[in-house]
């Protein structure tokens, strides 16, 4: 089998649709009956997927393996940064944890990296017919240059011809585009093949003569201004950015409020109950008084439990949610939110910062070690209370237990997982991406006394994925695009 074509998607800035685009692409080549894989070089979230092999890789290359029709694999984001502080985040190296750095040690490492980032490109350009490259930020961050692994440096080590992708949105397109172009160095700028200006509203023919001050002053060609795609908000997103811009909605619906922790994990977990017709979902950030009407509160999954926790208390969340259990309210945990809710978190080793333990908020009778080896696995199980099955992955350091682990949430096929106080009020479980189970889901929110909504999450998925691909069909050249492919 040939290597495969690829093809790489840099921004002029974050944020500018690429994850987006990817998986959309991903899809269309793939109904041509091209066999499509993703490929992040270097990623930065705390939005983690279990892949196949028992590695990590950020959601958004699942997202992209999804829509190409393959299982994710370590491979497709061989280097996954973990922020675990403002200036410093955990290493993933092929899906295993290598170590954590500070911003300013991992510009130093980088270089050590790019063996593995290439290895990983040639193994997925060995089993495709071709490739899609996602860069991370922007390609413009000459300042960044030096060992970079993420856009430029990329590119010009594997030699793969680049699309440079501009956000009209957030105005300033033409100059972001050519000053991106004018910023590179000749051997970079050699690698552009073209650009794509996404997120466009209104009449496109206003846009003609920017097409013509682009191509004068850069000689790229255009491939595509893509319209504002409204069914994004229909895929899960991967950066926290897209909690900032979130809807706040105001209804008679019921809510459930997921606290917005500062290092807030695997927040995708929420996605189904947020396009759930029957409930409205809000991420309450901590800053914020928790409010008492909701239905449920979740407490979410956390790159730091402990650092989360005392952020939690300081902002006076704990006294909040003993006011709100007098109420009646309920309370789930999933992940580090379940760690939260026990009696204490000890960290002997000071894998999250210094060593010692923290109380944690008394809500469950349990107790947490952390410990070095995380867990990476994708389990099947079911919800004792309604019978349902469940699907999830477990992705966490720690092991939790007490005695109201007598009570475990659900019971997966490794064994119980979670626990229940004994009043049904506060629950807490390990399992991500529970609620993308249509049955659970259900029955879960008639256990809490909300009507049941039975829309299926997984096809509505598939569709919004299908109905991308159909909206980069009909306003790129893909043709085009597949011809500069090499």
């Amino acid at each position: 089998m040939k290597p495969a074509k690829a093809l790489m998607f840099q921004g002029t800035g974050s944020d500018v649709g690429k994850s987006l685009l990817v998986a959309g692409l991903a899809r269309a080549y793939r109904r041509r009956g091209l066999k499509v894989a993703p490929f992040k070089p270097q990623n930065m979230s705390n939005n983690a997927a279990v892949t196949a092999d028992g590695g990590e890789i950020g959601r958004a290359q699942a997202l992209q393996a999804r829509a190409a029709g393959l299982e994710p694999h370590s491979d497709m984001n061989p280097v996954l940064l973990k922020p675990q502080s403002l200036v410093g985040s955990q290493v993933v190296v092929q899906g295993k944890v290598w170590r954590s750095a500070a911003a300013r040690d991992y510009q130093g490492l980088k270089p050590q990296l790019m063996p593995k980032v290439l290895e990983s490109y040639e193994r997925l350009k060995s089993k495709a017919d071709l490739v899609l490259v996602e860069g991370a930020g922007s390609a413009a961050e000459v300042n960044l240059r030096a060992g970079d692994i993420a856009n430029m440096g990329f590119a010009v080590a594997s030699q793969t011809p680049v699309i440079l992708i501009g956000d009209i949105d957030r105005g300033g397109v033409i100059a972001s585009l050519v000053g991106t172009h004018a910023l590179l160095a000749d051997k970079e700028r050699a690698l552009l093949a073209g650009y794509i200006i996404n997120k466009f509203r209104g009449d496109a023919r206003l846009f003609d003569s920017g097409f013509e001050i682009i191509s004068q002053a850069t000689g790229m060609p255009s491939w595509g201004l893509v319209p504002f795609f409204t069914g994004a908000a229909k895929l899960p997103a991967e950066d926290a950015v897209a909690l900032d811009n979130a809807s706040h909605e105001t209804s008679d619906k019921p809510l459930i409020v997921v606290a917005k922790l500062p290092h807030i994990a695997n927040f995708d977990d929420f996605d189904p109950l947020a396009q759930d017709p029957n409930v409205r979902l809000a991420f309450v950030g901590l800053d914020q008084p928790l409010p008492l009407d909701a239905a449920l509160v979740i407490l979410p999954g956390s790159k730091t439990s402990i650092a989360d926790l005392q952020a939690l208390r300081e902002a006076g969340w704990q006294s909040d949610l003993a006011a709100y259990l007098r109420r009646g309210g309920r309370v789930l945990g999933i992940c580090g939110g379940y760690q939260m809710l026990g009696r204490r978190i000890s960290d002997p080793l000071g894998i999250e910062g210094q060593a010692g333990s923290v109380d944690g908020l008394g809500l469950l009778n349990i107790e947490t070690e952390l410990t070095p080896e995380k867990r990476l696995v994708r389990l099947q199980g079911r919800h004792p209370p309604s019978g349902q099955n469940v699907t999830g992955y477990e992705i966490h350091i720690g092991r939790s237990q007490g005695p109201d682990c007598a009570r475990p949430f659900l019971t997966m096929e490794s064994g119980p997982d979670g626990a229940q106080d004994a009043g049904g009020q506060v629950a807490g479980c390990y399992l991500h991406g529970l609620f993308s189970d249509d049955g659970f889901r259900a029955a879960y929110l008639s256990g809490l006394g909300l009507k049941a909504s039975l829309f299926n999450y997984d096809a509505q998925v598939e569709a919004s994925l299908d109905a991308l691909a159909d909206h980069l069909e009909a306003h790129m050249d893909l043709d085009g695009l597949l011809a500069v492919a090499r």
